[in-house]
């Protein structure tokens, strides 16, 4: 099966600024959309960064949180199915 097949959703091509929130020291990293859907997305980030299993992304653009579970890694990026929304931290600056 091809990565597209074990979707089963087909996700929109964007472009948007987000922070993985691990709520570790109220610490973010800053990564980028470049595509999602209503159930998940794909994520670009430093290649150093550590994320673990589970966290909170801040969306800037959509000011939504999505509570993400990594579901695959390869590299720079990393795959996320989406598992409900929750407001942003008040720590977080965005």
């Amino acid at each position: 099966m091809t990565e597209n097949e074990l979707r089963g959703k087909r996700r929109q091509r964007v472009l948007k600024g987000a922070a993985i929130l691990t709520g570790i020291n109220n610490s973010g990293v800053m990564c980028t959309v470049r595509n999602m859907h209503p159930g998940g997305a794909e994520l670009k980030l430093p290649i150093e960064a550590y994320v673990p299993d589970e966290f909170l992304l801040y969306v800037t653009k959509d000011r939504i949180g999505y509570k993400a579970i990594v579901r695959w890694r390869r590299d720079d990026r990393i795959g996320v199915e989406f598992a409900g929304t929750e407001p942003k931290p008040h720590w977080h600056y965005g």
